[in-house]
């Protein structure tokens, strides 16, 4: 007898019906563990996870004997009459958890994703009207809040607060394609029902009040907009955002067709950098899965105590009151300190409102104390990215990569504001090439070049005067205390030499003492001594670093210490950890004493959690940690950073990919505590918010003699670089990798080195240089001995082999990558390596050999909780059902990989995947699944650059043409 079909509902309240009537799903835990499988959709969910969610951070002794029974009691009722500790087919072990095998047919939430994915197809397609019914379908399904009838303790877990944040997110899709589509009427219930759970959601609103008035109910409107402002001033204490406000001004000054076309344009906008390159008529550019790039807004935030530069602001502001003036680069010049940052900042905020397309912000570190000048490739790399251009698609070479950045910016009005440039070469790949957008440059140098070549205006700032200085001082400290002591005011301004930022410190340490008097602060200063000679100009008597060590001689002992130290930090910030590393202190005890520093103004919290300096006072903490700290404790601190960097980068590393060559490291110091990754997202996170700051490590490890550590380090990055798509930085390091092994003169590191270069110049396509490094590297390991060296190398020539159309020798690599693996014991690398195998007999046609090694890799994956490796191993699997004939199979294991690559996030594997399920659909008579997969993997596709595309648009053509003479 056949399995009788289940279906699911978890879009509301928690249902289960099987062979269409409805089941009674028992107790609450056991309603519970269903809801939690089913709001998963048919992924993983762990032991830890499913303990959590059902009993929180205090579960009993027998929580996982509970699990085990609840899961018999599930399956029991899905399948009566199956016997006790039988697995079932519905719901199955996998990566130490469970799994619910769903799909679309199944379960109302994947549904709901599917018609929502293909709403966006639509939308991409520029068909608005087919997308807005797509969305409303969609829609449709939730009959209310996510597992209505389960406990709150349960629904707090978030996986299902991530569902209902999706739901909003496709009402605000839905609200935009019903208003191109002129059809607001169709989303209004939806909008506001979401409106309702949400009333703080600002885009939500804007979207709410766009569509109230293109259905003519602009009075509604109007009121939703004062209800909206008076809850968010009521509730939160702030005022309505510039969406908010754009979308009230839309109403006040369009009729309803017009305010739908203002929301086209938002929506085109926001599409992202790769639409205009996507096939060739452009249509097929929008990952159907993912929401729109984001309209860039990086602005720092503003000073709300900015005071003063009325002058240069009149003089830079003038020329920009025509919205229809051309493009125009504007350098900021001055002496370090001056404010020049400062006033770009707000000039770029009370101007931001002319440039809708978006704002673009880069520190170039042209004056870094520590040397780690920005490359123009790195802050280009860094704008494609802001853009939405994917990394794998970025060109060879800063000039190509300027010239797609120029691309993206054609025809579109930009705000680019570049700060801290070192010279015009720094600055000429960042403008853009076509009027429309403004560009601020800040620099201590005059930049000539810009003004002579790129017809740049020039404006120098100078420092404060007295009336200015005092103004600046009566904003931070308040006019009456300002007016008591005018002689004291003076000379402070004096002392000061009308610098801003000394200015602020001053005002900082009175701020923080109201008590104090001024008098008595600027004796305190007066009395103060330091230098900053580097920094001296002659049109100044500033003793600026006299105010920097007064504001240092406010804080504790220890928060100077580490004052002092941060300045032996090669990166452009560094988080609270990477500083009690280099303070040698606890995490928590170092949260204390950057707070001290931040509030004199000796350092910046640009981001939670994240400090920086500005390049002055990092000079001045640089001069005092050569003076005050001796070499002994310095090249302490600095081995106590790289160890905590490499520690945790390796660790990082392991999650990302376990089956990695294992490399020995050397315990860390007791006081370079790796920080704990509980998952690979939380490593994929570490790695992204260091990632500057760990190739500046790896220069500043060179440069300091630690070789080995900087072989180590990047070594341990190369699976971050994989996964990102960060080639061309791969190269680069794993270059100065090389280089540093060359010198160690340790055949073992060499080699090593070897293969790490040759991997990023494959994924480059550089192989007529990759395949001779591995084939070095191979010599090397096979005299060292070394078997696992040898199994790693024959991997990355099974890869090149494959690239080359030599299947026979891929597979002939891979093997004895598996022998050597299975002889050495590693099972993460032997069931990895186990999949490759099995994929290389399907490529040859030896389907059976491929399902024996792909099901025994599957196993041991699951076991190890590798997701990729399973994601791999199960798209290898369905390529055999394929082509076997065994279709339905195949179509299960595709949906499996499909399901662990959207979660991981990878969109290349994805595409492929996509493609094949689309030939499944085609073999099994199923066209217009087969024409929605393969639209699917060219949209990945297109977005990436591949070259793989153009086979599916062949796909795509053959079966439009086949249609159309049937």
């Amino acid at each position: 007898m056949g399995l009788e079909p289940v279906r699911f509902s978890v879009l509301g309240p928690v249902r289960a019906w099987r062979a269409g009537t409805e089941l009674d799903l028992g107790r609450p835990q056991e309603r519970a563990l269903l809801a939690l499988l089913l709001v998963r959709a048919d992924q993983p969910v762990g032991m830890g996870e499913i303990v959590g969610a059902l009993w929180g951070h205090r579960p009993p002794h027998s929580a996982v004997n509970v699990v085990h029974h609840l899961v018999g009691a599930l399956r029991r009722l899905l399948e009566p009459g199956l016997p006790a500790r039988a697995t079932g087919h519905w719901l199955v072990r996998d990566a130490g958890g469970y799994r619910l095998l769903t799909d679309s047919g199944s379960l109302d939430l994947l549904r709901f994703r599917e018609l929502r994915d293909q709403a966006r197809q639509a939308a991409a397609e520029g068909v608005p009207a087919r997308s807005a019914e797509l969305f409303a379908e969609a829609l449709s399904l939730w009959q209310g809040p996510v597992a209505t009838g389960i406990g709150a303790e349960v629904r707090a877990h978030a996986a299902f607060g991530l569902l209902g944040r999706e739901y909003v997110t496709a009402v605000q899709e839905a609200a935009d394609a019903a208003l191109l589509a002129g059809l607001p009427g169709t989303v209004l219930p939806a909008l506001q029902r979401a409106a309702a759970e949400h009333p703080l959601d600002e885009p939500l609103l804007s979207r709410l009040i766009l569509a109230l008035a293109a259905d003519a109910r602009r009075a509604e409107a109007l009121s939703t907009y004062r209800e909206a402002c008076a809850r968010l001033a009521g509730e939160l204490g702030i005022d309505a955002g510039p969406e908010l406000r754009e979308a009230h001004r839309t109403v006040l000054l369009n009729d309803p067709a017009t305010a739908a076309t203002d929301v086209s344009r938002t929506v085109v906008a926001e599409t992202g950098a790769v639409a205009s390159e996507a096939g060739e008529t452009g249509r097929d550019s929008a990952d159907p899965r993912t929401p729109p790039v984001p309209t860039p807004a990086q602005l720092p935030h503003d000073l709300p105590t900015f005071t003063g530069r009325e002058p240069e602001l009149d003089e830079a502001l003038g020329p920009l009151t025509d919205e229809r003036a051309p493009a125009e680069t504007v350098v900021i010049g001055g002496m370090a300190g001056i404010g020049k940052t400062t006033l770009a900042v707000h000039w770029a905020h009370q101007v931001a409102d002319q440039f809708p397309d978006g704002q673009l912000y880069v520190n170039l570190r042209g004056f870094d104390p520590s040397g780690a000048v920005m490359n123009p490739a790195e802050a280009v790399r860094g704008f494609l990215d802001t853009l939405g251009v994917p990394p794998e698609r970025v060109p060879h070479g800063v000039d190509a990569q300027a010239a797609l950045y120029r691309s993206l910016l054609a025809g579109r009005r930009f705000l680019v504001l570049l700060d801290n440039a070192r010279d015009t070469d720094q600055v000429k790949p960042l403008l853009p090439g076509t009027p429309g957008c403004l560009t601020l440059v800040t620099s201590r140098n005059q930049l000539s070049g810009l003004v002579a070549a790129h017809g740049a205006r020039s404006l120098t700032l100078r420092p404060f005067d007295a009336d200015q200085a005092r103004a600046f001082l009566a904003r931070r400290l308040g006019a009456a205390r300002i007016d008591a002591e005018p002689w004291a005011v003076a000379e402070i301004t004096a002392l000061c030499a009308g610098l801003p930022l000394a200015l602020a410190c001053v005002a900082a340490r009175a701020a923080a003492h109201p008590d104090f008097t001024l008098s008595a602060i600027a004796a305190e200063l007066r009395e103060a001594h330091g230098s900053l000679e580097a920094f001296a100009r002659p049109d100044t008597s500033a003793d600026v670093g006299a105010v920097f060590s007064w504001s240092l001689a406010a804080v504790s002992a220890p928060a100077a210490r580490l004052f002092r130290l941060l300045a032996l930090h090669p990166g452009p910030d560094l988080s609270v950890p990477a500083a009690a590393a280099l303070a040698g202190r606890p995490v928590r005890a170092t949260r204390r004493l950057l707070s001290e520093l931040t509030g004199v103004h000796l350092l910046n919290e640009h981001a939670p959690g994240r400090y920086a300096f500005h390049d002055l006072l990092r000079a001045h903490a640089t001069e005092l940690v050569h003076t005050q700290d001796c070499e002994e404790d310095r090249d302490a601190a600095v081995r106590r950073l790289f160890e905590h960097c490499l520690h945790t980068a390796r660790a990082a590393g392991l999650l990302l990919a376990p089956h990695d060559d294992p490399m020995p490291l050397e315990p860390p110091a007791p006081e370079s505590v790796p920080e704990p990754l509980a998952d690979d997202t939380a490593a994929l996170a570490w790695l992204a918010a260091e990632y500057a700051g760990l190739l500046a490590v790896v220069d500043a490890a060179v440069g300091s003699g630690h070789d080995r550590l900087a072989c180590l380090l990047a070594w341990s990055l190369e699976p971050f670089f994989d996964r990102r798509g960060a080639w061309h930085d791969w190269a680069v390091v794993e270059q100065t990798a090389l280089d540093a092994a060359e010198r160690l003169g340790d055949p073992a590191t060499k080699a090593r080195g070897l293969r790490a270069l040759a991997r990023a110049e494959g994924r480059l396509g550089l192989h007529d240089r990759s395949r001779p490094r591995l084939e070095r590297a191979l010599e090397l390991f096979t005299g060292l001995g070394d078997a696992v060296g040898r199994a790693d190398t024959h991997r990355s020539l099974g890869w090149e082999s494959e690239q080359r159309g030599d299947l026979p020798g891929a597979l002939r690599h891979n093997q004895l990558a598996l022998e050597l693996f299975r002889n050495s014991g590693l099972r993460a690398a032997q069931a990895s390596v186990l999949n490759s195998v099995g994929w290389y007999h399907a490529l040859l046609g030896e389907h059976r050999q491929a399902l024996s090694h792909c099901f025994e890799a599957l196993t041991m994956l699951q076991d190890l909780g590798d997701r990729y490796g399973q994601a791999g191993t199960w798209d290898s699997i369905a390529y055999a059902y394929q082509h076997l004939g065994r279709h339905p199979h195949a179509l299960l294991g595709y949906r499996n990989a499909l399901s662990l690559y959207r979660e991981l996030g990878v969109p290349y594997p994805e595409a492929e995947t996509l493609t094949r399920l689309g030939d499944t659909h085609l073999a099994m008579g199923n066209h217009a699944s087969a024409r929605d997969s393969w639209r699917a993997a060219l949209v990945l596709l297109t977005g990436l650059g591949h070259p793989d595309a153009e086979q599916v648009r062949a796909r795509l053509r053959e079966r439009a043409e086949r249609l159309g003479s049937a």
